[in-house]
């Protein structure tokens, strides 16, 4: 019997501010929802941004409009990026070149054409006599000047101790930090109920941490006459989105993992996550996603590969002379590229006994993720044949546990969206051609990404909590940077519109999938079931008196959730970072060939494993 993967809590930060409670969801159809729900996410937005908190006054609440979602790139000087440029000095008229520098300034192999002349006060004269290659220190405007950031005043590395952390693992303390908070259930109650084997953690970046406090500033340094740090390297690494959480936020010493899918991570790690726990090895796991690319090398990179939309192609679009940063992504629309944006989200997944017990918010549940690559491909970016089959075996599980009127009436899917011309074709026949296929007459689709730019690994969290969102308050957003679908795109069984979709937040939808395509063929379509579903088969599985026994003790979650919100709301999010506290060594456990104890967890862990194999025993020898 598997066990059901229950959303119990979920948490980050995004363009859109902090996700938990529902805020971030609620800035995308923040024009649709009603006030008292409205007037939260602003007071949310201005505590979390240092805006005149729980100031409601209309100039207070434009700014917060206007620094929020993808806008104009406020992450570095646009006007003013440095770079070098490659060039040659050579003496002219027959004279050569004289020039001094320090003593410890001075190339340890000396170029070809350098006459070293007399050392003056700790200064060597030099004369060139030849041509030199040098580099000029240089500046120039970016040409691409949008991207999603996080909201304008709102610093990570201010919300603890970051001792010089890359930017994507300052957002991965804060992020990892909302969604434990979101529990409403201390973690120590948690860990008094399971043994340390029965946790995991499941997270990555996708291109890793490429500021100058990771991998970027180690490769920088032998070309800006520095030296790589002693934390950059390790730092850099991919997983780390999963390390910083283990050391640093939950003490975690069960299985752990950085599933790395391009733009599919957060899926990919989703799908660890829930495969641990359908088979019974965890009964709990934090998955998720960080990313933070919102440096000019990187934006710069992503436009000469013509992957992003440069302010060039949007003012041709537009017919203007200045680019429209807001509406820079256009999924399903005429358009030009995606929008680079920087996010961090994670889950908290339960098996549904431990939900039960322990009186757990039920978001929803993930029965599954599938994962299909393409096959041969013509170029690593370009699309292939992998989402087809990830989206339909996605419907066809959908359809196994709900019945075709589920699926066809009371579906929607969050789509990649990137706002390319490429994905507008592609992703548009797969949805359509699927939904023809499972008898789906109007597929409601929803495109995150128009809000929020592209935040890489933890895009797909982005969609997902969206998902939560829609259950809750009961719009599905709509995609509202389009003003048309473009010609080519494939939509007679798809609803593609600008305008937010209303949904009847009990009975409208059953299910949603999301879907993610990655660079290199890696593509994931999840199922997340509503609360409502969710129940349902918890309280088939469970019965009626422990659900009636869950939601008494719900009431406790609640409360303690409500003032989580109240705190963060008013005072930012409050990071956990756990740096060399409770640290253990070999002398703390206690164990014997049976089992090993670990302090603070409630269970020992089993040393008996049962043979997984007894039909493949090999001869015993005396």
């Amino acid at each position: 019997m598997s066990r059901l993967p229950v959303i119990v809590g979920f948490g980050g930060v995004n363009p859109a501010g902090r996700v938990s409670c529902h805020h971030a969801y609620r800035r995308t159809v923040i024009d649709a929802l009603p006030t008292s729900a409205s007037d939260e996410t602003f007071r949310s937005l201005q505590g979390l941004m240092g805006v005149h908190p729980n100031n409601e006054d209309q100039a207070s609440r434009d700014y917060v409009l206007n620094h929020t979602l993808v806008r104009k790139i406020e992450l570095f000087d646009i006007d003013d990026c440095d770079f070098h440029k490659a060039s040659t000095i050579q003496p002219s008229n027959g004279e050569s070149i004289r020039f001094s520098v320090p003593v410890r300034q001075l190339p340890e192999s000396i170029p070809d054409g350098w006459l070293v002349k007399s050392n003056i006060n700790g200064r060597i004269e030099v004369e060139v006599t030849k041509e030199t290659p040098v580099l000029i220190p240089d500046q120039r405007k970016a040409r691409v000047t949008s991207a999603g950031q996080l909201p304008t005043g709102f610093d990570p590395a201010a919300t603890y101790p970051s001792r010089n952390h890359p930017r994507g693992l300052q957002v991965t303390i804060v992020s990892s930090s909302d969604a434990l908070h979101s529990l409403g259930i201390s973690w120590e109650e948690i860990r008094s109920r399971v043994g340390p084997d029965e946790i995991a953690v499941f997270a990555g970046s996708a291109m890793g941490q490429l500021d100058s406090n990771g991998n970027g500033g180690m490769l920088q340094a032998p070309y800006r006459g520095k030296r790589p740090t002693s934390k950059q390297i390790a730092l850099g690494l991919s997983e780390m989105p999963a390390d910083f959480v283990n050391a640093y936020v939950l003490g975690s010493v069960g299985g752990t993992g950085g599933i790395i899918g391009a733009c599919a991570t957060f899926l990919y790690n989703v799908k660890q996550g829930v495969d641990e726990i359908r088979n019974g090895g965890k009964r709990v796991a934090m998955v998720g996603g960080a990313e933070a690319p919102i440096t000019p090398e990187i934006v710069e990179a992503y436009r000469i590969m013509g992957a992003v939309a440069e302010d060039e192609a949007l003012m041709a679009l537009d017919g203007t002379d200045f680019p429209d940063n807001r509406r820079a992504c256009r999924p399903f629309s005429s358009n030009a590229g995606f929008t680079l944006s920087e996010a961090g989200v994670y889950l908290l997944l339960m098996d549904d006994e431990l939900a039960v017990e322990l009186g757990a918010e039920i978001y929803g549940s993930v029965p599954s993720v599938f994962i299909n690559a393409d096959g041969f491909k013509k170029s690593i970016p370009g699309p292939g044949v992998g989402n087809y089959l990830t989206v339909g075996k996605a419907l066809g599980l959908a359809r196994s546990m709900l019945g075709d009127a589920a699926v066809r009436n009371r579906s929607c899917i969050h789509a990649h969206g990137t706002g390319t011309p490429q994905n507008r074709v592609t992703e548009s026949h797969i949805l359509n051609e699927m939904a023809k296929v499972f008898g789906i007459k109007k597929w409601p689709v929803a495109a995150i990404k128009a809000y929020l730019g592209h935040t890489l690994a933890a895009a797909s969290g982005d969609q997902m909590t969206s998902v939560l969102g829609t259950w809750k308050y009961g719009w599905l957003p709509g995609i509202a940077t389009i003003d048309h679908i473009a010609d080519d795109v494939h939509h007679s069984h798809l609803h593609l519109s600008p305008q937010h979709l209303q949904i009847d937040p009990q009975n409208g939808l059953d299910l949603a999938l999301v879907n993610s395509k990655g660079f290199g063929g890696n593509n994931a379509t999840g199922i997340v079931l509503s609360p409502k579903v969710t129940c349902r088969m918890l309280q088939s599985r469970h019965g009626k008196k422990a659900m009636v026994a869950h939601s008494k003790r719900n009431e406790e979650t609640q409360n303690a959730l409500r003032d989580y919100d109240r705190r963060a709301t008013s005072d930012g999010i409050p990071s956990i970072y756990r740096f060399g506290e409770q640290v253990l060594d070999g002398s703390d456990l206690s164990y014997d060939s049976r089992s090993i104890s670990v302090p603070g967890y409630g269970k020992a862990i089993d040393l008996i494993q049962p043979d997984p194999y007894p039909d493949m025993q090999p001869r015993k020898t005396e």
